[in-house]
């Protein structure tokens, strides 16, 4: 009852995720990503493009995310009184404009078809929780970053001993704290997206 999945539902993620942070590293990809020819590993110049990829349309890809994830739980937090008929379409033309969402960008997910929000316990006013983890993995895989080896042995057996081997012993906040010292924090997934504000140009000489 402890083990496995069987965790808060915006905590079930971050396991999983956290993996694909070494993906894209120098260290990993040397291994295998290697020319099928010459065998030479991939050049650092075409990883560092594959990498700025990734930023492509982050902007809207978060605003769209977000947008699904607060229709999500706006429906569940609207209660209708006995005998109402809810009118979904409108509650979530309510919600898109309290948030002026851009006309450029529309939800990916229309009430009809967003399969999340009435799917059980699993997912209903849960949608949120895949950025959330996102935020988690970004967060924890900095951990390693910052002790300067994405390997680092110490960091390792902590994160196997306060979060894989730990369950649902505990809160999560409890296991990600005994973990990073602190709860998450949004600025390695703002990084990682190419959204954090970028440092000034130091002035040339």
């Amino acid at each position: 009852m402890i083990a496995g999945t069987n965790v808060a539902g915006d905590f079930v993620e971050l396991p999983s995720q956290l993996y694909e942070h070494w993906l894209i590293r120098p260290e990993v990809l040397e291994r295998f990503a290697r020319h099928a020819e010459t065998d030479e590993p991939i050049p650092g110049d075409l990883l560092e493009r594959l990498i700025a990829a990734r930023n492509f349309n982050q902007g809207f890809a978060s605003v769209e995310y977000l947008a699904c994830a607060i229709i999500d739980m706006d429906l569940h937090e609207r209660a209708p009184a006995e005998g109402e008929r809810l009118d979904i379409d409108a509650l979530e033309a309510e919600s898109l404009a309290r948030i002026a969402m851009p006309a450029e960008i529309a939800p990916r997910h229309r009430p009809g078809h967003f399969l999340h929000l009435f799917a059980g316990d699993g997912y209903a006013a849960g949608y949120y929780g895949y950025l959330w983890a996102e935020v988690m993995d970004a967060d924890a895989f900095t951990a390693f970053l910052e002790a300067g080896d994405v390997f680092d042995t110490e960091t390792a057996a902590r994160l196997r001993e306060t979060i894989y081997a730990a369950g649902g012993r505990q809160d999560p906040a409890d296991a990600y704290t005994a973990f990073r010292g602190r709860l998450p924090a949004i600025d390695a997934l703002l990084e990682k997206r190419g959204l954090a504000p970028q440092a000034a140009n130091p002035p040339t000489a």
